[in-house]
């Protein structure tokens, strides 16, 4: 039920074009301090993950994962999406608030 709920969240967010999604535009996002939000999937390749987190860390910005790149991208209404960020405050609380509650029940 929770992952129906952050999954049309972040589908709601995106129709309003606060998502941005791909590798290097998510990280370019990142370091302008823009992203408020980073969604990384659990299947991205090593280096990904490296890069993503190790970005996210340096510039404190909130990351979740994700269990694998087909719901990242079901969700946002394109192909397999490995990384995608939040450009929006209100919509991040939100969905971090959801993913929380998913993790933990």
């Amino acid at each position: 039920m929770n992952q129906n709920r952050w999954m049309s969240l972040l589908g709601l967010a995106n129709r309003a074009r606060k998502v941005i999604s791909g590798e290097e535009l998510v990280l370019k996002e990142v370091r302008s301090g823009r992203a408020k939000l980073v969604l990384l999937s659990r299947d991205a390749s090593n280096n990904t993950m490296k890069k993503v987190r190790d970005k996210c860390n340096y510039y404190e910005t909130p990351i979740f994962l994700i269990e694998n790149r087909e719901i990242l991208g079901q969700a946002i209404g394109k192909d397999a999406r490995v990384v995608v960020t939040l450009t929006d405050d209100g919509f991040a609380k939100k969905l971090s608030m959801l993913l929380d509650e998913s993790q933990w029940g």
